[in-house]
């Protein structure tokens, strides 16, 4: 049985080991090794978000098997070590919120867990006014997003690696019920 909850600080190490395995594992196929390596620059862990409370963890009993969120802040990714961050708060009439930093347990991929996270964050954005949310998607990541109702706007090179490693943004606006 799957439980979303909000991730709290005492959850940090579990979430980058969470982090780690699936940047590694699972953009295999997506990167070459060195892109895959030059990805720790810009992905991690923004504690930010934990402390905004927008960041969700999904347990399977006690076993940390994904995690993701999104932000009513200006940075789109990275962790708390990479460069260029930017933590001032968007405007939800006119700014788009924040998906931010999804990762699955490479065992537990193809089981709802991201579409769990998606949703929690969504409905978040919106009850805080947000009428679109925008990504930093990985190739990885892009195929699962378009699922989701998100298209591609731009697809760009992050320079913050050894090499640079592509992305697209992302984006999705909702529509009125």
């Amino acid at each position: 049985m799957l439980s979303l909850q909000n991730a709290q600080m005492v959850d940090a190490d579990k979430i980058k080991k969470l982090m780690d395995l699936s940047i590694v594992e699972l953009q295999k196929g997506y990167l070459t090794e060195a892109q895959i390596e030059a990805s720790f620059a810009g992905m991690g862990l923004d504690t930010q978000l934990i402390e905004d409370q927008t960041y969700f963890a999904v347990w399977e009993d006690d076993v940390l098997v994904g995690c993701g969120g999104w932000s009513r802040r200006a940075t789109l990714h990275g962790g708390d070590h990479s460069a260029d961050r930017d933590n001032s708060l968007l405007n939800p009439a006119t700014d788009r919120a924040r998906i931010r930093a999804m990762y699955t347990h490479p065992d537990h991929t193809k089981k709802g867990i991201g579409r769990m996270i998606i949703e929690a964050a969504e409905l978040a954005a919106r009850k805080e006014g947000f009428k679109a949310l925008e990504m930093a998607a990985t190739m990885a990541g892009k195929p699962f997003y378009l699922k989701c109702g998100y298209f591609v706007e731009s697809e760009w090179d992050d320079p913050h690696g050894s090499v640079p490693v592509p992305l697209c943004t992302m984006v999705k606006i909702f529509k009125d019920e």
